[in-house]
């Protein structure tokens, strides 16, 4: 009898854990379904003549020429070179951006208020027409590809960081006050973290914005990084290889952006999450 009812608790047990992973993986494939169709489409469009192969390569096509690309170790060398040149551009940015922000949303209102149209109008010029400008600047080299991803992250990590900054709670820093905190303390306990979720804000936007205009950068005036590589797959007629990198470049933008949602998750486990409708 014993033995019976060990038999039907295992049966039971076994029958639980596997209607659970039959139900996460009915979800996990009603979640991705459009992706899903998209892809099956876009492989047999191609096959049956639908497209002609010549202009849109099927998917099998274009992971296998992703493969031979990071087999030979070419990929990686353009991903590395796109990413340095995002992240130099982007630190610089943000080096300059954040303090300059709390310096303007921290007290000289009258300042602010003077220099913060300025900057909105700075903030709206389309960055590919002052793409000419930075070359004859600073020529066809690095650093004008690195002043171009500065420009264009500044302004959402500025413009973010000083709203964030006049939005917090002025009961929050009469509070601290009333108990005797210090200015240092009042920065780093109240102010600071009141203002991080525009700044994280700010740093996400212009992380996604620095990437893509990076590639469109260099496809102007380069030798290297992922928009080159797009430039010459289209100038030498490689279509795989073009689908390739433009999959590497989306592929790429969504982890950045992953990255920086787990980080704000991390760092800012204070703030409450909206509720799900």
């Amino acid at each position: 009898m014993e033995g019976t009812l060990k038999k039907v608790v295992l049966k039971t047990k076994e029958g639980g854990e596997y209607g659970k992973a039959l139900s996460g993986v009915r979800s996990l494939l009603v979640d991705n379904l459009s992706i899903i169709v998209f892809l099956i489409i876009w492989e047999a469009a191609p096959r049956v003549g639908l497209v002609p192969q010549t202009f849109i390569s099927p998917p099998s096509i274009v992971l296998s020429t992703l493969w031979n690309l990071l087999a030979d170790g070419v990929l990686l060398i353009h991903v590395k070179a796109s990413l340095l040149r995002a992240l130099f551009g982007f630190v610089l940015a943000a080096v300059l951006g954040i303090p300059l922000g709390f310096f303007l949303g921290g007290g000289f209102h009258l300042f602010e208020r003077i220099v913060t149209p300025l900057l909105r109008l700075l903030a709206e010029v389309n960055p590919f027409s002052l793409f000419p400008v930075f070359i004859l600047i600073f020529g066809i080299g690095e650093i004008s590809k690195v002043s171009m991803i500065f420009w264009v992250c500044l302004w959402p990590i500025l413009l973010n960081t000083i709203t964030g900054v006049k939005n917090v709670d002025e009961l929050l820093i009469k509070s601290a006050r009333s108990m005797g905190v210090k200015a240092v303390d009042m920065f780093f306990k109240v102010v600071l973290p009141a203002a991080s979720p525009g700044i994280f804000h700010g740093l996400k936007t212009s992380c996604n914005t620095a990437f893509f205009m990076l590639i469109a950068a260099e496809m102007i005036g380069a030798s290297s990084g992922l928009g080159w590589l797009v430039f010459n797959a289209q100038n030498n007629y490689q279509i795989p290889k073009l689908f390739a990198t433009t999959v590497t470049i989306s592929a790429l933008g969504l982890s950045l952006n992953y990255l920086f949602a787990e980080l704000e998750r991390r760092i800012i486990n204070w703030q409450e999450s909206e509720p799900d409708y």
